[in-house]
């Protein structure tokens, strides 16, 4: 077999993997920052076109389902469409999107410019995680994952500190408008450089799968975000509706011999068990990243540049790990990266939820901060790396696609939950006090919604702590390795 493996190996084509990486993680990074880009901007916004918190913050969710309810797709264009015209089409609609948004004259339409960049980035992310496990060899794609994991992470994580420093002396609209030509150079650079490394397929387009996810997902993102509304109705009405979308959606899937989104991969209990870890990470995460300007903005009275500029080592801590994760991963395996990083993040956030009032010290702050990030940096690389290696090569496209998803919807998920749950608790405790409109209860009420956040997530990191006991300690990427071969051999 490892002589068989070896003459394979020999055979397998070679790609210019440097120049094409490149394109591909400009791109990326550009479409990812996007996430958490207006975070620091949600203050502004909420003056100018005179929205509350609860209808703000659908800039970023809106974004992230929009994203959710792309990646499906995505698995169906990939065997649809070539690598490079994929990657141009989205890049072009992530502009288009960022030209709208830029040039917005109220909060409709800087929401429609916002869902139209999600598009493009929907489509993006699982063509460029897709065309990485084409290109590099099953023994260097935590490496290579690790360095996409730069996009996925680092940007987001950057956004609030870029956004500070935007908005500290221009307007708002300079988001969108200073990212503009950085998007159209990553699309000059793919034209020249990406290659066709997909095998097409053509499978047929099934609207109605595309319908029932799009309710199932959606559905459960407005329910959550309707969460400590005096109307039950909202919250329980689409979640519900939501639920049988899905099912019927997943059950459409399993009967279909060509699914737009193949369920299979989760027949692979390390996939399904990936899948979870992911699902949490991203929860938390996504959610801590809006959250906690708030609370340095409206807690502690510090300005957007100040806010931003605090979250930026986090962020370098994040960006610092990802990589490193991945080589750590290759030589050592899942287990003794992922445990550690639930740990050290299940850690942060206890004294998080212990320290965090009005009288908390920056440099506390900035320590908790790093530290949640550098657990992330430990546990995505391994999680995504190890729960793709689970799958043969004819299921690349549907695992990426599955995985994007659930990363997207449960950031989404994550932030519409614990915003709701923060400000719930602010409205319990606003109703306890003779003047709820005086400003120091109002900073009074933030901490004490965010207190509430933060001991909910330091309990949910627990359960994924506990769950990370049971990843399977061996390296997969003999079996990937193997059936990529066969699969070349037989094509």
């Amino acid at each position: 077999m490892e002589g068989s493996l070896e003459n394979s190996n020999c055979q397998q084509k070679k790609y210019n993997v440097v120049p094409i990486t490149v394109a591909l993680i400009m791109a990326g990074f550009f479409c990812m920052l996007n996430e958490t880009l207006l975070n620091m901007a949600l203050k502004k916004l909420m003056v100018q076109f005179g929205v509350s918190a609860n209808t703000v913050q659908w800039v970023s969710t809106g974004y992230m389902l929009i994203m959710g309810i792309a990646i499906p797709v995505s698995a169906l264009l990939i065997q649809s469409f070539t690598t490079r015209k994929l990657f141009g089409f989205s890049v072009i609609v992530f502009l288009i999107g960022t030209v709208v948004s830029g040039l917005s004259t109220s909060f409709l339409i800087l929401l429609v410019g916002r869902l139209i960049q999600a598009v493009g980035t929907g489509i993006l992310i699982p063509n460029i995680v897709n065309t990485l496990l084409i290109i590099n060899p099953v023994e260097q794609r935590g490496k290579a994952l690790g360095i996409f994991n730069l996009v996925m992470f680092c940007a987001p994580a950057l956004g609030p500190t870029i956004s500070g420093l935007i908005i500290q002396s221009l307007n708002w609209r300079w988001l969108f408008f200073i990212i503009l030509p950085f998007s159209i150079i990553s699309l000059i650079l793919g034209y020249k450089y990406i290659e066709n490394v997909t095998q097409l397929t053509k499978p047929p387009i099934d609207i109605i799968s595309i319908i029932l996810s799009t309710i199932g997902f959606g559905g459960i993102i407005y329910g959550v975000s309707n969460i400590g509304s005096s109307y039950t109705y909202l919250v329980t009405g689409p979640i519900v509706v939501a639920a049988i979308s899905l099912v019927i959606f997943v059950i459409r899937q399993l009967h279909m011999s060509e699914p737009m989104l193949d369920m299979r991969p989760f027949k692979e209990s390390m996939f399904s068990l990936g899948c979870i870890l992911m699902i949490i990470m991203h929860m938390i995460n996504f959610a801590t990243m809006l959250i906690l300007p708030m609370f340095l903005e409206g807690a502690l009275g510090l300005s957007a540049f100040i806010a931003g500029l605090l979250m930026l080592p986090g962020g370098i801590c994040n960006g610092i790990m990802s990589p490193i994760s991945g080589h750590l991963y290759d030589k050592f395996g899942p287990k003794a990266l992922i445990i550690p990083g639930y740990a050290i993040s299940t850690i942060a956030f206890l004294l998080l939820s212990r320290f965090v009032s009005m009288s908390i010290s920056i440099p506390m702050i900035i320590a908790l901060h790093c530290l949640s990030l550098l657990a992330v940096g430990l546990i995505n690389t391994p999680v995504q790396t190890n729960t793709l290696n689970q799958l043969s090569p004819k299921y690349y496209p549907h695992g990426t696609a599955i995985m994007n998803t659930l990363q997207q919807i449960s950031g989404a998920f994550g932030t519409s939950l614990f915003v709701a749950i923060m400000t719930s608790y602010q409205k319990k405790y606003l109703f306890t006090v003779s003047n709820p409109s005086a400003a120091k209860y109002q900073s009074l009420s933030l901490v004490f919604g965010v207190h509430h956040v933060f001991i909910i997530e330091t309990c949910v990191l627990a359960v994924a702590l506990i769950l990370s006991l049971f990843i399977a300690n061996k390296n997969s990427n003999k079996k990937a390795a193997i059936a990529t071969n066969i699969n070349l051999e037989n094509n």
